[in-house]
């Protein structure tokens, strides 16, 4: 029998497992941390061993293949040796795709997936598809592909899920932009993460579709020296003769050899121009699957956005508190302040992934005047920001963080926690943060 081994016992690592042991193979699950109880309840249930706290290379190395949780690097010792050994280790994503014939909707990006992904989702189901929602939102690939039986998925993949991925295919890959993220993972090559972001083409034939933002110069240049298969459809704020959506006089048009759709950008639920670009991504793969038009004019409406994206939270004293945690590389933040119409307070820090913040500083010196690093270390922040901003504070926690604002902000203008980093030094993640930041302000 063959026998499969689980690094990692979290959402993925426990779905992967609950397949593998539904497919007849011999399971068995390790994680270097504790395991939540809600997961060790789900591998009792099927009948799973496991282990937490420790990784026992006797009962790992006997593996035929190795399924490995994206949360763990490839320069982790255990990850090396297995390599050594010639072991094959995959992705949970890449193993889910091998037990399903659904069609596959995938997107990636460095900024903006999780609200894609979501769009996408919102419009299939609305439109009354048999759909799933998975990856990095939603529950496993692995675990849905193992208990469910849907004809659709809409996946977000990370480059750390991409990474692990050789055999599987989107059927609809989108690509929404690229820049650079997770350096630390890439030997700080951004070659290197650029690969990784385009795996979503790999395996792609001319019956599969490739969306992606016209106007990105990374994919621009990469698009020059890759042969993609599939059908191009790409979008763009101007119309250009290879363009599948654009905008023209206020309104959103998707041209398609199918179809023409037009809407005013008015009426998008989602505003800023970011944002546009979400819904032009998400209206392209929901035109390539036959949604009908009057569907995806409504659910581009009334989709309801993304928690810790952008998110208002409450309006104090005349000031607006935005909540923008998901915001963990200095992309996401530039694309926060350039949606700002007021004076901001901007709350940055965290766990710094080797971040460039020149491409704020425009932003910054225009809309910005307070900066509160909030952070356990914030040397790399001051050194950039100091001289730039008047007023720059640093606190140990969001409490702090949230009062130096209040005591900072003035009538009519907006206080924005949009890091540039990861969370992982004060927060257990960025939604915890993002929690933390909403319950100090409703507090004030």
């Amino acid at each position: 029998m063959k026998r499969i081994v689980i690094l990692g016992g979290g959402e993925s690592g426990a779905g992967a497992a609950v397949l593998a042991k539904k497919q007849g193979f011999e399971v068995f699950v390790s994680d270097m941390s504790e395991i939540k109880p809600q997961y060790k309840a789900l591998l009792d249930e099927f009948g799973i061993s496991w282990e937490e706290m420790q990784h026992s290379e006797s009962l790992i190395f006997n593996a035929d293949e190795i399924v490995k949780s994206p949360g763990i690097p490839e320069k982790a010792p255990l990850i090396k040796k297995l390599r050594a050994l010639g072991k094959p280790v995959i992705s949970e994503i890449e193993f889910a795709g091998r037990y399903t014939t659904a069609k596959m909707i995938c997107i990636t990006g460095s900024n903006g997936k999780t609200t894609t992904t979501m769009l996408v989702y919102h419009v299939l189901k609305n439109a009354g598809f048999n759909v799933g929602l998975a990856g990095n939102v939603g529950q496993s690939l692995a675990l849905q592909v193992a208990t469910e039986n849907f004809d659709y998925y809409v996946v977000e993949l990370s480059s750390f899920q991409l990474d692990g991925m050789t055999e599987f295919k989107a059927d609809i890959a989108i690509l929404l932009n690229i820049t650079p993220d997770h350096l630390d993972r890439y030997d700080y090559n951004f070659q290197n993460y650029v690969d990784s972001k385009f795996r979503i083409t790999q395996n792609q034939t001319d019956q599969d579709a490739f969306i992606f933002w016209d106007n990105d110069p990374v994919i621009k240049a990469e698009l020059e020296k890759r042969n993609i298969q599939s059908a191009l459809y790409p979008f763009a704020i101007e119309r250009s003769e290879k363009t599948k959506a654009f905008i023209e006089k206020d309104e959103l048009i998707i041209k398609t050899l199918k179809t023409i759709f037009t809407m005013p950008t008015s009426e998008l639920a989602l505003q800023g121009i970011h944002n546009t670009f979400n819904s032009m991504a998400a209206g392209l793969a929901a035109t390539i699957v036959n949604v009908k038009k009057e569907s995806i004019r409504q659910s581009l409406q009334d989709f309801q956005g993304v928690e810790h994206r952008l998110e208002y939270v409450a309006t104090v004293r005349n000031v607006r508190y935005i909540n923008d945690s998901k915001a963990t590389n200095v992309n996401s933040c530039w694309y926060a302040l350039q949606s700002m119409k007021t004076p901001v307070i901007l709350i940055l820090g965290g766990t710094d992934k080797g971040n460039d913040y020149a491409e704020i500083e425009e932003l910054v010196t225009e809309k910005v005047k307070g900066l509160i690093f909030l952070g356990l270390d914030n040397r790399a922040l001051h050194s950039f920001f100091d001289g730039k901003v008047e007023n720059i504070v640093d606190v140990q926690s969001m409490e702090e963080a949230v009062k130096a604002a209040y005591d900072m902000a003035y009538f009519g203008d907006s206080v924005l926690l949009s890091p540039c980093c990861a969370s992982f030094d004060l927060f257990s993640n960025y939604e915890d943060r993002g929690k933390q930041f909403k319950d100090c302000v409703r507090n004030l």
